[in-house]
């Protein structure tokens, strides 16, 4: 006979929020069925963002969600696959790449190349296969984050470059290419030119994500770079200062512009606590990311800290999701990453076709 309990478990799994989507369970993003036909009913949820090191957390919230149905006593099964989402109508996807990830901010000084690596690292982290491209080719940051210095790539075929690996990602970089104190006094044309060419001439391999550290600001080279980049989505890092949130404005409209959706807001800085005595402060503002956020109805994806450890940490090639991977300021950086994993996920593929939303075996 058919367990009766089934109904009021998937009525209780479709009011489950998913912290990484901000969507019901079985909608954008996800989906879920359930077997009663055992002794204790199963239930097999797949979600479209990588969760290999959140799973057993989502495993427990899921549980707890539901320990007033059926006894309480739920099996849960959490598997994940991240899918390839559109880009924009006039641009190809990446061979080989899912989805391409702008980290991006109205001007300079909101630690967006700090955000951009912790957030690849953080995906990788929880299983994805990542890769990351410094396009700052003025000011490229992400060889000394990743202790990369010095190194060069090399080409198999003499046609393609081989990205160098750290800590688990891929990554490229103009600084890769030119010694570190050389200067780059190209003009926009050559700027998104040679991009291109470490965008697309650069063998990436299979990458569930592609993380795009911006260049700053909102001119000809980022615009011309957000029109020729297939980005299935974009993240604006800023302060909460009123000065960074202003320029970050134009950098989400900018992406809005050209039809490139924009996962959310990440406010970095956002609270400074006295390593000798604790004491907070909102140094640069309260809110600032908040409010950008809900005025463009976009997620606010996190809001890290001002903490010294963090620059230290990248300063020294060891960025902080690996230096301190389960510490408070990791798992910032790891709630920020999957949140935006998550918008993605649930603004692209419908998961619901997947399996139906309850499954009930008679077990006569």
């Amino acid at each position: 006979m058919a367990d009766t309990s089934a109904p009021q478990l998937e009525a209780r799994l479709a009011e489950f929020v998913l912290p990484q989507t901000g969507k019901p369970l079985g909608s954008g993003g996800s989906a879920f069925k359930i077997d009663a036909s055992g002794a204790a009913p199963r239930v097999e949820v797949k979600v479209g963002f990588p969760a290999e090191r959140s799973r057993d957390a989502l495993v427990a919230a899921l549980k707890e969600h539901c320990g007033d149905v059926a006894g309480g006593d739920v099996e849960f099964d959490v598997t994940w696959s991240v899918e390839t989402h559109s880009v924009q109508r006039t641009l190809k996807p990446i061979p080989g790449v899912s989805n391409v990830i702008a980290v991006a901010s109205g001007k300079g000084g909101v630690g967006k190349s700090t955000v951009a690596v912790n957030v690849a690292l953080a995906l990788a982290r929880e299983g994805a296969r990542v890769g990351i491209l410094d396009a700052d080719i003025y000011g490229p940051s992400q060889p000394r984050m990743l202790g990369l210095m010095g190194r060069r790539p090399e080409s198999r075929d003499g046609k393609s470059l081989e990205p160098l690996e750290a800590h688990g990602i891929k990554a490229m970089s103009i600084g890769f290419l030119v010694d570190e104190n050389q200067p780059m006094a190209w003009r926009g044309p050559m700027v998104t030119s040679a991009l291109n060419q470490l965008l697309m001439q650069t063998h990436w391999g299979e990458l569930d994500y592609l993380v795009i550290d911006m260049p700053p600001g909102t001119g000809d080279i980022q615009l011309t770079l957000a029109q020729r980049v297939p980005v299935s989505g974009a993240v604006i890092v800023t302060t909460p200062q009123d000065i960074a949130l202003a320029d970050a404005r134009k950098g989400l409209e900018m992406f809005q512009k050209v039809n490139v959706p924009v996962l959310g807001v990440i406010e970095n800085m956002s609270l400074h606590v006295c390593s000798n005595c604790g004491h907070e402060e909102h140094i640069f503002g309260e809110h600032g990311g908040e409010r950008l956020a809900g005025a463009y109805g976009v997620p606010l994806l996190g809001a890290l800290p001002l903490d010294r450890r963090i620059r230290e940490e990248t300063d020294s090639g060891a960025p902080t999701v690996v230096a301190e991977p389960e510490g408070p300021l990791a798992r910032a950086f790891g709630d920020a990453a999957l949140r935006a994993a998550g918008e993605l996920a649930a603004g692209g593929k419908d998961y619901s076709r997947l399996f139906p939303k309850i499954t009930v075996e008679d077990d006569e």
